[in-house]
C-alpha cells in the first residue's frame, strides 16, 4: 500500500495551506502541535513539515515548532523549506527531523547537495523536485530554474539519491486531482526510485489512483484541513 504522509505547512508559527504556492492566497487551520497530535493520535507514523516563512526567508525559521513536534509527538517528521546552508540542515537534525527536503541547493549548489548526500546519507536526504511548466522551481516556488524535471532527476538518482518528493505546483492547494501523468512518467523511468507525489490530492480515490501506478508514497494537506477525506477511513488502506 502507498506510504500516507500528511503535511503541515507554517507560517508565523501556525499551520497553513497556499494555493499554487501563492503567499496572498493563505488559509489557517491553528496549531501545528495540535494537528501533529491528531495525525499521531489517528495512527499516522509520518509526518511532512514545510516551513514556509524558511523558504521565502532562504533560511530556517520555524525551528522551534519543528522541536515541539518532534520532542512531543512519535511522528518520524520530514523537514523542507530554508535549507540553504551547514548550519540550516544541522538545526534541522538537531530539531529532530529525521529526514529534510532539500530543493533549491540542489539546483543552485549540485556540489553542496551531494555533499550533504554523502554526510548524512540517501535515507535521511528528500530531493525536492517542484515542478512549474516542467521547471524546476526554488526559492519558495517563487523562482523558476532552466532544469528539466526528468533530467534533473537523472543527475541525481545516478549520485544515489533514493526519496524524491515532487510538486506539481499548477496542482498544489487545488483540489483538483494529482498530476498522475507526471508520476507516471517518472515511475516508467525510475521505478526503483521512492517516489513521493504532492499537489491537488482531493480524496480517498485520488490515492488509491496514485498506489495503482505504482506511486510509493503520497503527501497532503488542504484536503484534510477542508475535510474532503476522512482520515480515519484513510488510515484503515494502510493495515
Amino acid at each position: 500500500m502507498i506510504e500516507l504522509i500528511p503535511a503541515i505547512d507554517i507560517i508565523a508559527g501556525k499551520c497553513v495551506r497556499l494555493t499554487k504556492g501563492d503567499y496572498d492566497q493563505k488559509s489557517e487551520y491553528g496549531e501545528p502541535i495540535e494537528m501533529a497530535r491528531e495525525f499521531e493520535r489517528i495512527g499516522f507514523k509520518r509526518l511532512h513539515m514545510v516551513d514556509l516563512d524558511g523558504a521565502k526567508s532562504k533560511h530556517i525559521v520555524n525551528s522551534k515548532v519543528l522541536s515541539q513536534v518532534t520532542s512531543e509527538t512519535s511522528l518520524t517528521v520530514d523537514f523542507g523549506g530554508g535549507i540553504k546552508t551547514h548550519n540550516d540542515i544541522e538545526a534541522a537534525f538537531k530539531a529532530g527531523a529525521k529526514m529534510v527536503t532539500i530543493g533549491s541547493i540542489a539546483v543552485t549548489q549540485p556540489t553542496l547537495f551531494t555533499w550533504w548526500l554523502s554526510k548524512y546519507g540517501p535515507d535521511r536526504i528528500i530531493l525536492g523536485a517542484d515542478v512549474r511548466n516542467g521547471k524546476i522551481s526554488i526559492n519558495g516556488w517563487k523562482d523558476d530554474s532552466t532544469e528539466d524535471l526528468l533530467p534533473f532527476l537523472k543527475k541525481y538518482v545516478d549520485a544515489g539519491v533514493k526519496n524524491v518528493l515532487c510538486t506539481d505546483i499548477s496542482k498544489d492547494g487545488t483540489l483538483t486531482g494529482p498530476a498522475f501523468e507526471l508520476y507516471a512518467d517518472v515511475m516508467k523511468k525510475y521505478p526503483d526510485l521512492h517516489l513521493i507525489a504532492s499537489g491537488g490530492v482531493s480524496s480517498i480515490d485520488d490515492i488509491k489512483a496514485l498506489d495503482a501506478i505504482g506511486v510509493p508514497a503520497v503527501v497532503f494537506g488542504k484536503a484534510i484541513y477542508e475535510g474532503k477525506i476522512d482520515l480515519k477511513e484513510l488510515v484503515k488502506l494502510q493495515g
